[in-house]
């Protein structure tokens, strides 16, 4: 959402990176740090915009700071695609503030090979306390370079009341029956599924979960590694895809259509205008923010299987999200983020826009959905980070770009195959 959107978003291509130094970091750095009268300020970039973080995130930082006197903390929240090119423009400067959000995978990796952020592995003595899940997409090479707050996966939120006006007894568990109900909500005059095609992330969801569910999670890990997305499997999920883009399923005007945004996607289903969404465990609340909230009509399934493909139900899609601190942080921004994670998991929960990351702490939930999510998470076999996370920048900006122009009509599946081969070869 993150804004609490994970998201899940690109960064552009991060060029000549790793020619900066640390030197050059410590240099141009635009966060904060010890000043003479002893006083430290941190400056804190999130993407807190949007409830519960909206209110949420400026408590806790009041409230570590009243705990703390010495210190200030200058806080810098964006909307989700606002903080990334911010964040991205000062990266390809060597300037990172001391506290700021990240998605973790290929973006967080290229920072690291920069060396512009700090390796906290040996100073998170409580790395213990959270779930090993929750730290995977922050770790490389054995090394913890991010501190994860929110973690979940991607799924199906529905509108009961919808469905049952269509006839729709259960949820699909497979694409042919999702298919099917799709045709049956047009049937019965339900837009089945909101979309922010102008944002394109929420579109790459689709092609991800059909190429985990077709060709299975290990290829798209080889495909990382070699290289190469032409394989059948990767083109059978774009013909999936189109096949649903064909009945033309989204609501009116969903290319230029934004998430969070006034008639975005979010509202568009808060406010029972579409069926479905695609999206991550902090829908309900971007839902409720930005339209309505559906209350006891809203539920949530599973990304379905696909007849013939290897993948299984179990396994899920996601990520979260989390913080990292530039090279050189001042100490008191890890203090932060323990205070944050570990003392503040109860009000994250207690929210409804965050799943747990401390371990034990699922037994806090209140919220039916969260917890059903959390279920999933908790039985799920294998794990994806968000493709255009888990790759480097420029390949999973090709993701999001060439899955648009699937759903838009402009590329076939081959050509969103081929497109994507040639931003991992030159990356």
């Amino acid at each position: 959402m993150t804004s609490t959107l994970p998201s899940r978003r690109r960064f552009l291509a991060l060029s000549g990176l790793a020619a900066l130094s640390v030197s050059m970091t410590a240099a141009c750095g635009s966060g904060g740090g010890p000043a003479a009268d002893g006083r430290t300020t941190l400056e804190w970039w999130n993407i807190a915009t949007t409830e519960p973080g909206k209110s949420l995130f400026p408590q806790i930082s009041s409230a570590f700071t009243a705990a703390h006197p010495d210190i200030t903390i200058r806080t810098t929240s964006l909307e989700n695609e606002a903080f990334k090119s911010k964040l991205t423009a000062t990266t390809a400067s060597g300037r990172l503030p001391d506290v700021f959000q990240t998605w973790g995978g290929g973006v967080l990796q290229q920072q690291v090979e920069a060396g512009l952020v700090e390796d906290l592995t040996d100073a998170l003595d409580w790395a213990s306390d959270l779930t090993p899940v929750s730290l995977q997409a922050y770790q490389s090479g054995g090394r913890t370079y991010g501190v994860p707050y929110d973690i979940g996966m991607v799924g199906f939120w529905y509108n009961k009341k919808l469905f049952a006006k269509a006839g729709i007894a259960s949820p699909p568990a497979t694409w042919a029956e999702l298919l099917e109900d799709v045709r049956k909500l047009k049937a019965a005059g339900v837009t089945p599924i909101a979309l922010a095609g102008k944002e394109k992330w929420p579109g790459h969801y689709y092609w991800a979960y059909l190429a985990m569910r077709v060709a299975g999670l290990p290829a798209l890990q080889q495909a990382d590694t070699t290289k190469d997305f032409t394989g059948a499997g990767f083109v059978q999920a774009g013909a999936h895809l189109k096949e649903l883009v064909d009945l033309q399923p989204f609501q009116e005007g969903f290319l230029g259509a934004g998430y969070a945004t006034p008639g975005g996607q979010a509202a568009t289903m808060g406010n029972g205008k579409a069926a479905m969404e695609l999206m991550g465990q902090w829908g309900p609340s971007v839902q409720k923010d930005a339209g309505a909230d559906l209350g006891a009509d809203l539920g949530f399934f599973p990304f379905p299987t696909v007849d013939g493909g290897v993948g299984q139900v179990t396994e899920v899609f996601g990520g979260g999200g989390g913080f990292a601190l530039r090279k050189g942080a001042p100490k008191e921004a890890l203090d932060f983020l323990k205070f944050f994670v570990l003392e503040n998991e109860s009000k994250l929960l207690a929210s409804n826009g965050y799943l747990p990351v401390v371990k034990g702490a699922e037994s806090q939930l209140t919220d039916a959905n969260k917890k059903v999510v959390a279920d999933s998470l908790a039985k799920a076999t294998g794990f994806q980070l968000f493709l255009d996370q888990a790759y480097p920048p420029a390949v999973g900006q090709e993701v999001n770009d060439s899955v648009a122009d699937l759903i838009a009509g402009k590329k076939t599946p081959e050509q969103v195959t081929a497109s994507i081969t040639e931003a991992a070869k030159g990356a």
